[in-house]
């Protein structure tokens, strides 16, 4: 045992003093796609060569040498030539695809999240308003459709307007929709619109809470709804009032409410 350590002791010395002279050194390159002209480049000796079809090369090299494989479609590789490499001749290598990373590119304005500084930084252009062109525009709360009916029909007629006779001309719409009952019917729609919103307000901020607590099917709770806007104290109790004080209410209706369910 001891002669044959020896004997491939001996063999190794002998190799390595042969390969402190140049060798040449045939290898194959493994890669995902094209193996062709890759460059071989030995740093130390400043030999080159580049890889064929089939990702075979040939390179002189000794000891120690630095081989650099490098190619735009692969990460670049080095390899220092060891004792093993020069004694077998053989140098395989497999290369790993190179993926280029673009640096970030701001397009247009940055948005901070603040309003008022994205506003000011902003390039878009606002649509033209009557104030840019000088005219005069209406800046009140948009009115409905009944209320604009009212409004077209003169308003309500009132004995009052009896005294334009004695100055002069009298408006004849007040007087006609005042006679015809049209008028009235505005009102009547306009208090009703008004009840309605109102009611889907409160329905959309307080259903949830509310009837966590005050049980009702699905079926009686729009029910209970149209019980509570139809009492003549709704909007006086509801209309811009706390949540504390229109939850009050509705919990006095429900009482009601299922008093009323019960008898029936």
């Amino acid at each position: 045992m001891k002669t044959h350590f020896i004997l491939y002791f001996f063999i190794g010395s002998v190799a390595i003093v042969k390969a402190q002279n140049l060798k040449i050194i045939t290898g194959t390159i493994t890669a995902e796609d094209d193996l062709e002209n890759i460059h071989i480049i030995n740093k130390s000796s400043k030999r080159f060569t580049v890889s064929n079809a089939k990702g075979a090369f040939s390179i002189e090299a000794k000891l120690n040498d630095t081989i650099v494989f490098s190619s735009l479609q692969y990460k670049t590789k080095e390899v220092v030539i060891n004792a093993p490499i020069l004694i077998n001749n053989t140098l395989n290598i497999s290369l790993l695809e190179a993926i280029n990373t673009l640096e970030e590119v701001v397009v247009g304005t940055i948005l901070t999240g603040n309003l008022m500084l994205d506003i000011g930084s902003s390039k878009a252009k606002r649509n033209i308003n009557f104030y840019d062109v000088g005219i005069p525009g209406y800046k009140g709360k948009r009115k409905t459709k009944a209320e604009r009916d009212l409004s077209g029909a003169g308003g309500e007629f009132k004995p009052i307007m009896l005294l334009g006779l004695l100055g002069g001309s009298l408006p004849v719409d007040p007087i006609i929709n005042g006679i015809t009952g049209r008028t009235k019917k505005l009102k009547k729609r306009i208090a009703l619109e008004r009840n309605n919103q109102l009611r889907y307000d409160i329905r959309q901020r307080l259903s949830e809470d509310f009837f966590s607590e005050h049980p009702l099917s699905e079926l009686k709770q729009m029910d209970f709804w149209y019980f509570c806007s139809d009492d003549p104290n709704f909007e006086a109790r509801c209309k811009d009032k706390r949540d504390i004080e229109i939850l009050a209410y509705l919990n006095e209706k429900y009482m009601q409410y299922n008093k009323n369910l019960k008898s029936e």
